[in-house]
């Protein structure tokens, strides 16, 4: 047994159990780590083919301006909420059961964000102009909004990520398993939380306290996030975009995919990991309930923007409307509508399947669905154009814009396989400090919702 595997033996068996997966490798992580890596490869390959030949090599043209690359915008940004809004309510609240899920979800948000946001400047024939959208900044502009909300979110989100694994940080440079050099830079002097000390005590405290602050400030910068987009939708006058319900509708959208991109991750970390008495069935159950809260939300969101496209029937509404329910997107549409509602509804509204497989079946389904109802968005329009001079177009993907997009992807679960071999993917104080809390704490804490006398 070497020296690190004895280091890591000798810890409580909490400490041990989640950071053994940061020092035990296995093949199965070496060959998902290889198969991101290569795909991330073949996304920067092609870009460096576009931004040597410019946008000719895609298929974006005239009237189809956005593509799969503002798809993937709006999709990633989409996928962000998982860890910052859910784990933010999940702390305002109080919810004991959030303590084991809140890391990997916060990880999600900051790195999905990041990759959500370079889209843009991929979409860009020239994104040495990025900077513009500063220099001539106009106030009116939901584009200008958007880049403020994204910056101001995603610092946000790297902070409430960071403050809370000052702890952990602090166990990991404390226990020497591994790069104690890196991680006592990275703890900055946090005291370990085995440490009784005044100081100690006052600094985990003063952490908890900002903690709490933090989670109640991003809850609004989220939602403003998926707002703007929507409104960057929604201020034109194009078919199918003008509509005052897209702010909500992305925002219901945005976290319902989160939770999808949460559950696939938490069934991949639990079963690879064998953490699975930290993250338990019971996890699952919680979050399927509200991931079948938000299954209907989507529909009662998806019916209403419909419906009133239906009844207004103006007539370039008319033409992306038959498109997708009957025309050439039926497809895609009805596609969505399947994996979106009727998959994840089947698997989320019985508790016999709302288990640990369910919900990553259903969050596989979601995600999925949640793509393609970016797509129906971007694209329907796009070949619809209100004018009808214009004429009907088309668009298709190419196979540079395919390779940028698989990049794009394959570069997040790259990062975040990296990300789960640096740092613990479940909280291990946050762990610790509920088994620590007694039933008397509990119970006195549950007591301040009820009633202190029965009137007769």
């Amino acid at each position: 047994m070497s020296s690190v595997e004895q280091r890591l033996e000798s810890l409580p068996p909490i400490r041990r159990d989640l950071l053994r997966p940061l020092v035990v490798t296995t093949a199965t992580y070496w060959l998902a780590l290889a198969a991101a890596f290569a795909g991330t490869v073949v996304g920067i390959a092609c870009y460096v083919v576009q931004y040597r030949q410019g946008l000719g090599v895609t298929s974006l043209h005239n009237p189809v301006y956005w593509g799969i690359y503002i798809i993937d915008f709006v999709f990633f940004i989409g996928i962000s909420h998982a860890g910052t809004l859910i784990s933010a309510i999940l702390r305002v609240s109080q919810a004991e059961w959030r303590r084991a899920i809140t890391r990997s979800a916060e990880f999600i948000t900051v790195l999905v964000l990041g990759f959500g946001a370079i889209q843009p400047i991929i979409d860009l024939g020239r994104p040495d102009r990025m900077l513009n959208i500063l220099f001539f900044a106009h106030m009116r502009s939901p584009l200008l909004w958007d880049v403020v909300s994204i910056t101001v979110y995603f610092t946000a989100s790297t902070v409430y990520l960071y403050l809370p694994m000052l702890p952990d940080l602090a166990i990991i440079r404390d226990s020497g398993i591994k790069w104690p050099g890196l991680y006592r830079v990275l703890a900055l002097g946090f005291p370990n939380p085995d440490d009784d000390s005044e100081r100690a005590r006052r600094l985990r405290h003063r952490l908890e306290r900002v903690i709490g602050r933090m989670a109640i400030a991003v809850i609004p910068v989220a939602i403003s996030v998926h707002t703007i987009i929507g409104f960057i939708f929604a201020l034109t006058l194009r078919p199918g975009w003008h509509s005052t319900i897209f702010g909500p509708y992305f925002v219901v959208g945005a976290i319902y995919s989160g939770i999808a991109a949460l559950f696939i991750s938490m069934f991949l970390i639990r079963k690879n990991f064998h953490l699975e008495h930290y993250l338990r069935d019971i996890h699952f159950e919680y979050l399927g309930r509200l991931f079948l809260v938000m299954t209907c939300l989507w529909l009662y969101f998806t019916g209403a923007e419909y419906l009133t496209a239906f009844y207004g029937h103006e007539v370039a509404e008319m033409r992306s409307f038959w498109d997708k329910f009957t025309g050439a997107f039926a497809v895609p549409f009805w596609a969505m509508v399947a994996t979106c509602f009727v998959i994840p509804f089947v698997l989320m509204v019985r508790r016999r399947t709302r288990t640990p497989g369910g919900c990553a079946i259903a969050g596989v389904a979601v995600v999925i669905g949640m793509w393609l109802e970016r797509y129906n968005i971007v694209v329907v329009t796009g070949v619809n154009p209100r004018l009808e001079a214009i004429g009907h177009a088309s668009y298709a993907p190419s196979l540079f814009e395919w390779g940028i997009a698989l990049g794009t992807l394959s570069g997040f679960i790259t990062v975040y396989l990296v990300a789960a071999k640096l740092f613990p993917m479940v909280s291990i104080w946050e762990v610790e400090e509920g088994l620590a809390t007694s039933e008397a704490e509990v119970a006195d804490r549950i007591g301040t919702y009820l009633p202190k006398e029965v009137q007769p």
